[in-house]
């Protein structure tokens, strides 16, 4: 069966942890199919802490992977934000096509 899990890396009490597509019978660690993002827990200021790539995860959820409870919560927690993104690229498409047909 194939899962979306994480993967840690990093040093010593330095965790960092990537989000891979991966054969659930592989190590933790081990050979995997496909990074679809990471999760740094101890980013701080302006570093960024997750990222995940929607659409990879949406297309291999349609291919049968199955979510580990972790990266379920992770996305939930990226998912506002996503939404905001989506907002504002929903308004900036408007203002330029409205600037297109006004040119035309």
């Amino acid at each position: 069966m194939v899962v979306i899990r994480l993967a840690r890396g990093g040093a010593k009490n330095r965790p960092f942890y990537n989000v891979v597509v991966a054969d659930s019978r592989r190590a933790r660690d081990g050979k995997f199919i496909e990074r679809v993002g990471f999760y740094n827990p101890l980013a701080r200021g302006n570093a960024e802490s997750l990222r995940i790539a929607p659409e990879r995860i949406a297309y291999w959820q349609g291919q049968g992977a199955k979510l580990s409870d972790t990266v379920t919560r992770l996305l939930k927690r990226q998912s506002p934000k996503q939404s905001e993104n989506t907002a504002e690229r929903g308004e900036n498409t408007a203002v330029t096509e409205g600037a297109d047909t006004a040119a035309v």
